[in-house]
């Protein structure tokens, strides 16, 4: 997999690549600026994939594709939250806000490799992105999942769904029949199969259903607090990175 990285600031740009490395995947060049990428991209193929911070030192980054088609995954890296849809409108597969936390960005580079298709075709095309994230009305979701319940199989309608959490290292349905069931699967892999419309990582053990959001209420710190008609086991917050794409998502 060949890997990108565009980073102004070079110590994070290393320690970007360090971090990335330890997940097996290999950096194979740095650049720093919308100049000196633009200059990158007219000499060389298209990488697999590229880690992309929004504000470099010469302009945004998004000055790059005014002048480059690039054929690119990207993953943004940036301090600021306010570029997020701007960023999906391209060909992007994550939005990653700094400082760089290790375990979204394993997430990260585990929803790019799940987008990965079979062997025979490596680079990840750029209509097969677009169609999957910048257009997902066209795409086909998971509309139900199935559970082990003794010796039975319980199917379990994703509308039905309240939310789906993470605890002591499982991963559960919540349904709105107050029933909480054992899926054998993570919320990193869930994040390609539930419906964004209806769906929304609140934080990193929260999936959760618009359809069964009962209140919201500010929280300390800037966050919010969801509770759903029956989930009552844990507090469900919004994560203050997470807040306005919540938001823009309710509307």
């Amino acid at each position: 997999m060949k890997t990108l990285i565009i980073e102004d600031e070079k110590p994070s740009a290393r320690r970007l690549s360090r971090l990335l490395a330890g997940m097996g995947v290999e950096v194979t060049t740095l650049l720093h600026s919308v100049r000196e990428s633009i200059e990158w991209f007219g000499n060389n193929g298209h990488p697999d994939l590229i880690f992309l911070d929004i504000q470099l030192s010469d302009g945004l980054s998004f000055e790059i594709f005014e002048q480059i088609e690039v054929r690119s995954a990207i993953i943004f890296t940036t301090a600021y939250d306010e570029y997020a849809l701007q960023a999906f409108k391209l060909n992007s597969i994550d939005y990653l806000l700094k400082p760089i936390d290790e375990e979204e960005l394993q997430a990260a580079v585990t929803k790019y490799r799940s987008l990965v298709p079979r062997p025979q075709k490596m680079a990840l095309d750029f209509d097969d992105i677009k169609k999957l994230l910048v257009n997902p009305l066209e795409r086909e979701y998971k509309k139900r999942f199935t559970a082990r319940v003794g010796q039975h199989l319980k199917i379990i309608n994703a509308e039905d769904v309240e939310c789906f959490y993470s605890e002591n290292k499982g991963t559960y349905a919540a349904t709105s029949e107050g029933r909480n069931y054992l899926l054998d699967t993570t919320l990193e892999h869930l994040e390609s199969e539930l419906d964004p419309r209806y769906f929304f990582r609140a934080s990193r053990k929260f999936y959760i259903n618009i359809n069964h959001i009962k209140d919201i209420v500010s929280y300390t710190n800037s966050r919010l607090q969801v509770k759903l008609n029956r989930f009552s086991g844990q507090d469900i917050i919004v994560s203050r990175e997470r807040v306005k794409d919540f938001k823009l998502w309710l509307e």
